[in-house]
This record gives structure tokens, C-alpha cells and sequence, in this order.
């Protein structure tokens, strides 16, 4: 081929640190155009984004140059930064770690972005901790349950 084409579309999930309930209902809107800023910025664009108290879903399509973990590094230290300085009462915020990354066909994306933006009703049901271990089971990952959380 004398061209590269890719449509690589991601489903991302990370959590606050130690999943404290740090994200506030005001932050999410805002939030939410900061890390699509994020993934503009490197050629990518968000799709989907929302979440909880203590973790967010983001559904989005990336640049085969970046590696998804440069990506998520930067979504998460940028976003996190915005935190600290947009709301100083927030001193102790910050993002876990890891993350969750699955990959996501073009004919699944409607499901995956009302699945996002559901979250709040989702979560009545079930928590966090089931919801990652059962992502993890859905879509085959390998892992060690005493290594998941911090």
C-alpha cells in the first residue's frame, strides 16, 4: 500500500488514587474538555467521556504514532495538573497508576458510548472493583486479582 489507513478506537478506564471520591460533578464537564484537548492535540479525538467519584470511561480514537500508554500518561498528568489548578481545594487528587485499555470495533462504538454514559446509573449496581475484574474477564486479559488495585 502506498499509505497507511487505521481507525484504532480505544475504551480506557483509570481510577482516582486508591479510588477516593475526588472527582466532583462540577469538574466532570470541564474535565471533559481538557483530556478531549489532550487527545486532540495528539491526533487523536475523543468520543466519549464520563464517570464517577472515583474513575472515569473514556472512549477514543488515537494516532497509530503514539503509544497508548504515552497517551494515557499524558491524559492523566495533564488532566491532573488541571485539577490542582483549577480547583486549589483539591490537594490531594491525583490518578492511579494504571489503566485499562480495550479495543473497540467501529460497529461496537454505539454500545460502548452508551455504556459511558450510563455510568451513574451502572454504578447503583455494581462498583468499580466488579466492574474493572469484569471488563478484564470480557475481553480476555490476563491479570492477578491481588495485583490489580493499589
Amino acid at each position: 500500500m502506498s499509505h497507511t489507513y487505521t481507525t484504532l478506537m480505544c475504551h480506557g478506564v483509570f481510577s482516582t488514587k486508591h479510588r477516593a471520591a475526588l472527582l466532583k460533578s462540577e469538574m466532570m464537564p470541564e474535565l471533559v474538555k481538557v483530556v478531549g484537548g489532550i487527545v486532540r492535540d495528539r491526533d487523536g479525538k475523543l468520543l466519549a467521556m464520563n464517570g464517577t467519584s472515583n474513575h472515569v470511561h473514556l472512549l477514543m480514537i488515537f494516532h497509530p504514532k503514539l503509544a497508548l500508554s504515552d497517551l494515557f500518561r499524558d491524559i492523566k498528568a495533564v488532566s491532573s495538573n488541571w485539577v490542582h489548578e483549577k480547583f486549589p481545594g483539591s490537594t490531594g487528587f491525583g490518578w492511579q497508576e494504571g489503566y485499562g485499555a480495550f479495543s473497540v470495533s467501529r460497529s461496537n462504538a454505539t454500545k460502548v458510548e452508551a455504556y459511558i454514559a450510563n455510568q451513574e446509573e451502572h454504578h447503583r449496581t455494581q462498583t468499580f472493583e466488579e466492574e474493572l475484574i469484569a471488563l478484564l474477564e470480557r475481553h480476555g486479559v490476563v491479570y492477578d486479582k491481588r495485583y490489580v488495585f493499589d
